[in-house]
């Protein structure tokens, strides 16, 4: 009798435990089934969606940078009544004409002209510096201002002393004028040229004369 009672108590025991066991695999089966349809619903979800095609993207040019110019200033053109080649505002430069004769009545008349309203013009400027010494002269008490008066005169004779000078060349061109010897190089007797007498109305020698002479002067000092 004890036999049959441990035998029935060892197979309600088994009993128990598979019972347990089937309980336990139906969560854990409930519990995976939802993890398979995730897994289901995405792979079906990769099959639906197409396929995007990757395309290389295309290089953009860059733009070049504008590189700023600096500004280029134009020359000024001087109006037809103020132009002038020589020392002498308000007289236009002689205009050639075709087949006309070197140094004609019209050229020396035009130099003649230009001559004497430079020298009337340096006239003018030596008066107006005797006038301006004699009546802005004055003894100052300061030594300092003393000499900075002394320094300003002094510059100023010695550009009226240059402008002495000049006007003596301007009457020996006038001279030259007269006996018909004006706008001829005094050392191969070449003419001298309209425009370089324009720019220099006293010039008495050709430009391949005076760069001669000077580069004799140059060796000489």
């Amino acid at each position: 009798m004890a036999v049959t009672k441990k035998l029935a108590k060892s197979r309600t025991a088994v009993k128990k435990k598979s019972a347990v066991r089937k309980k336990t695999a139906g969560k854990t089966a409930s519990r995976r089934t939802p993890v398979k349809k995730k897994a289901a619903a995405r792979k079906t979800a990769k099959k639906a969606a197409p396929k995007q095609k990757v395309t290389a993207k295309k290089a953009v040019p860059k733009k070049k940078t504008a590189v700023k110019k600096a500004p280029v200033k134009k020359a000024r053109r001087r109006s037809s009544g103020s132009s002038q080649i020589g020392p002498v505002p308000g007289i236009a430069p002689y205009v050639e004409k075709r087949g006309e004769e070197y140094m004609n009545e019209d050229q020396v008349r035009h130099f003649k002209n230009i001559l004497l309203a430079w020298k009337k013009g340096l006239m003018e400027e030596v008066d107006r510096t005797v006038h301006h010494m004699q009546d802005d002269a004055a003894n100052f008490p300061d030594p300092n201002d003393r000499a900075t008066q002394e320094s300003e005169f002094s510059m100023e004779l010695r550009a009226r002393d240059r402008e002495r000078k000049l006007i003596r060349k301007i009457d020996e061109s006038m001279h030259n004028l007269d006996n018909e010897d004006y706008g001829y190089c005094e050392a191969c007797g070449v003419e001298i040229g309209v425009r370089r007498l324009e720019a220099r109305p006293t010039a008495t020698l050709c430009i391949d004369c005076k760069i001669l002479d000077e580069i004799r002067e140059k060796q000489m000092g």
